[in-house]
């Protein structure tokens, strides 16, 4: 069977967080995932089933916090390589200690800014070297932090340099569903702020066979990608994308050459992932609202260009009013697509 074509067919079993992952996974990237803030404590449980059945990788889900602390963080996510359990750091130089697969790291966005910039550096270079010891991940590496979507602007955000580097962005709506938590409400953690209850797979759900997915086929996937046909036209609509984005008077910045990179390597991805060998014009929108939507910073009223030349911020404040990254895709998505 053609890789592709067996891909497809695979991505029609799996949830939307599940093709999030798989995506990501294939390429060696990481995943922001969103949800609104009730929603928080079971979408990480959710992301930690998935984890260990679907692609059977280790995990951890860590609760973060204006008060996490970096020591607290990192005793959070690793373990001795010589011991058994989760132990704290201890002070001894030379120590090495092993991350899981992946790290579940809700409400990310509170923790400070040493705990972001230690995280971008495992992401970049998959170990943290410090005086107390030295942090090592292993080579399938996905760090998924989880982030409550809240609608408002003065919400804490993540370093600039560490958002760039996140893939793709995913927002698991409450009406979604799971694959993997139970459908009765007791699966509900009381008042969805504890993520220490027992979750197991439903009888419906093992009768099911749910797929699991190896190295293997994630790298037949990332194969398959490097394959795919893009035609100039398609090249010239996602560049007028880009293009438009980065000259729109509501975006202050965020569309880096590493996004446009990313843009294009995860259309190639989408083609795949739809059983094609050639990037169209709707696998380049989709991939558009991944890619960009967690990365455009929006403009602030009092930093528009047009106040140098006589507009009143009054006016400026009421054309930006409805200015959010989901109303601005949709203007540049507007553009001409090629037929």
């Amino acid at each position: 069977m053609d890789h592709n074509v067996e891909i497809r067919n695979l991505a029609l079993e799996l949830s939307d967080l599940e093709v999030a992952l798989f995506l990501c996974l294939a390429v060696h990237e990481h995943c922001r995932v969103e949800t609104a803030d009730t929603n928080v404590h079971d979408v990480a449980k959710e992301l930690a089933l998935i984890c260990s059945n679907t692609f059977r990788l280790t995990q951890v889900t860590v609760d973060c916090s204006c008060a996490t602390t970096f020591d607290t963080f990192l005793s959070e996510i690793s373990t001795p390589q010589s011991g058994n359990g989760r132990t704290k750091p201890s002070r001894s130089p030379g120590q090495t200690f092993q991350i899981p697969n992946v790290i579940i790291a809700k409400n990310f966005n509170h923790v400070g800014d040493e705990i972001q910039r230690s995280v971008l550096e495992l992401m970049r270079s998959k170990r943290l070297s410090l005086q107390t010891g030295t942090w090592e991940t292993p080579t399938d590496f996905l760090f998924v932090p989880l982030i409550a979507r809240t609608g408002e602007r003065d919400q804490p955000s993540l370093n600039s340099h560490l958002n760039d580097h996140l893939f793709i962005s995913h927002y698991q709506d409450p009406e979604d569903g799971y694959v993997y938590l139970e459908e009765d409400t007791d699966w509900l953690s009381e008042g969805q702020v504890s993520a220490s209850s027992v979750i197991r797979k439903s009888e419906a759900q093992q009768e099911k066979g749910h797929p699991h997915i190896d190295r293997e086929l994630l790298d037949k996937a990332q194969r398959s990608s490097e394959t795919v046909t893009v035609g100039a036209d398609i090249t010239r609509y996602q560049q007028d994308i880009v293009v438009f984005l980065r000259l729109s008077r509501a975006v202050a910045g965020g569309i880096s050459t590493r996004s446009n990179l990313h843009f294009k390597a995860f259309s190639r991805l989408l083609a795949v992932l739809h059983g094609l060998d050639f990037v169209t014009p709707s696998i380049v929108a989709l991939a558009a609202k991944k890619v960009f939507r967690h990365r455009i910073v929006v403009a602030r009223p009092a930093d528009d260009r047009s106040l140098q030349y006589g507009s009143g911020l009054g006016a400026v404040a009421k054309v930006l009013e409805y200015a959010n990254p989901d109303t601005i895709l949709e203007g540049v998505l507007t553009l001409e697509a090629p037929l």
